[in-house]
């Protein structure tokens, strides 16, 4: 498909810059066959039924943004990396910028945290080796480094120390991400012992959200685009028990779009969940046969980008369009610190 297709005009004025608070006050875009409805997300258990299962990703986002100097002879130069997958106990990808004061053998400092250049690629990633590990180099990141928030949200306002839990779900156990899981945002303890009391089970898959993030579709057609591959963990014994939800009869409602990439990257042709440890490079367009995903909570995202694709093959295009135009007329807030829409696939 053209990606022209999935283009659409937002008014800059509806891009949240913060959170809504209580986080489970945002307003909600509910989606189904019939047509739409506004709510809140805390109306969330509403739409949900006693034997439905509700799967968040637990992955934790990572102080992933460094600023520092480069050390050469002719003096130190500022740089900024943004580390984006860990290759070892003490070495990291990242995006460098600017990228072109960076060459191999290039000795690097953030704060007391010393680093060197292992490589460099053409697009500006860069091989990062700290003279830290594992433990000892997690403290140091969390000590120096910032939240890497989007760039349409850090381009308006600096990083504060707010930022530190508002960009981080209820969720966070495996820290790993350089970008929050959007919809988990949303939820509130208050919110999961409402959907509990109401027999909603819930279960974690774990997604680290990578590189794919903060890059745009530079195709002209789906087909041409190719997704950065993400390490996604989805364990056996939970792949069990969501199996055992479908056959009961209850649904699977995926919190947010990497929960459900997780989920299809893990399931055969049949719909049957397995254990999947690995990475996944999935990219979901119009056409996609969903295989586990019944319901979708999830943000409003940007246009012409994979995520807008990817609720675009949940709903329909045309569908989606039209919610999103609806959306925009009623300012709905958009984005990761905004509003969010739940999907309800037809039965």
């Amino acid at each position: 498909m053209k990606v022209d297709a999935f283009d659409f005009e937002l008014p800059e004025r509806l891009i949240a810059l913060r959170p809504a608070r209580p986080r489970d006050c945002a307003r909600l875009l509910v989606i189904r066959p019939g047509g739409l409805e506004h709510r809140l997300v805390s109306d969330l258990p509403d739409f949900l039924s006693a034997g439905d299962a509700l799967v968040t990703n637990d992955t934790k986002v990572i102080a992933a943004r460094l600023h520092g100097v480069r050390l050469r002879e002719t003096g130190p130069a500022k740089i900024e990396i943004l580390l984006h997958r860990r290759l070892s106990p003490d070495c990291f990808s990242a995006l460098a910028r600017p990228a072109r004061k960076l060459a191999p053998g290039d000795a690097l400092e953030f704060g007391s945290l010393k680093a060197f250049v292992m490589s460099r690629g053409e697009a500006g990633e860069a091989e990062i080796r700290f003279a830290l590990c594992g433990t000892a180099l997690d403290q140091a990141i969390a000590a120096q480094g910032e939240m890497p928030l989007p760039p349409y949200i850090a381009g308006k306002r600096d990083v504060d120390d707010a930022d530190a839990t508002d960009y981080q779900t209820v969720f966070a156990r495996e820290a790993g991400s350089v970008a929050a899981p959007t919809a988990g945002l949303h939820f509130t303890p208050e919110l999961l012992a409402r959907l509990a009391g109401k027999g909603v089970s819930r279960e974690a898959v774990t997604l680290h959200v990578g590189l794919g993030t903060f890059l745009p579709v530079t195709a002209q057609d789906t087909g041409q685009h190719r997704m950065h591959a993400e390490r996604a963990v989805l364990h056996t014994d939970t792949a069990a028990r969501l199996n055992a939800v479908h056959t009961g009869g209850g649904r699977i409602v995926a919190a947010g779009t990497t929960s459900l990439r997780t989920l299809e990257s893990a399931a055969d042709e049949r719909g049957q969940l397995h254990g999947y440890d690995g990475d996944t490079d999935i990219f979901i367009t119009p056409g996609y046969r969903f295989r586990a995903v019944d319901i979708l909570l999830t943000n409003f995202h940007l246009p012409r980008s994979t995520l807008f694709m990817l609720v675009s093959a949940f709903m329909g295009l045309d569908v989606m369009r039209a919610a999103y135009a609806e959306a925009i007329r009623e300012n709905y807030r958009f984005y990761s610190y905004g509003d969010a829409c739940l999907l309800i696939r037809p039965s």
